[in-house]
């Protein structure tokens, strides 16, 4: 493993923990960030469970989206991969879950001054603001340019299969 994608990493989870994005207690939901534990307890810094809150007054308000982000041992040479777990409908996710955005994207906008929590914050933009230009779900895309309102409906549907349950 390499010692500066650890060492930056391991910074990124301190940051994290000081500052990240806020969600009012009404809704009950907000942004998470964490490493993964080996089977042996200790953090995998390599692997972070994430979840992203739908915006309020979009179709995804009240779902919580959960994510993978998987960094390579370049890292933050390139970018990590982020995964839906399960995969969303949407445009700009492919069927597998994996996220296509340009901030994601090393021949595109990634820059290794980005942090976890600027590409969480932007993985939630693109979730109400698809880009239509760069597609990765056929289904979702096609519904999204043709008929707004089913979009709309699959989306809403989507967000209260996925809102945090009560425990």
């Amino acid at each position: 493993m390499s010692g500066i994608a650890i060492a930056r990493l391991a910074e990124e989870r301190k940051a994290w923990r000081k500052d990240h994005p806020f969600v009012s207690a009404s809704s009950r939901t907000g942004f998470v960030a964490r490493p993964t534990k080996n089977p042996d307890g200790s953090l995998n810094l390599m692997s972070w469970e994430c979840a992203i809150p739908g915006k309020k007054s979009t179709p995804w308000e009240g779902g919580l989206y959960k994510l993978r982000m998987i960094f390579k041992d370049d890292y933050p040479s390139s970018p990590p991969k982020c995964k839906f777990e399960p995969p969303l409908f949407h445009p700009n996710v492919y069927p597998s879950g994996t996220v296509c955005l340009s901030l994601l994207d090393e021949e595109k906008d990634w820059r290794p001054a980005i942090t976890i929590k600027q590409i969480l914050l932007g993985i939630q933009d693109l979730l109400n603001e698809p880009n239509v230009k760069d597609p990765a779900q056929a289904e979702a895309y096609t519904i999204y340019c043709q008929n707004r309102l089913e979009y709309e409906k699959r989306v809403k549907a989507q967000a209260r299969a996925m809102a945090p349950q009560d425990t």
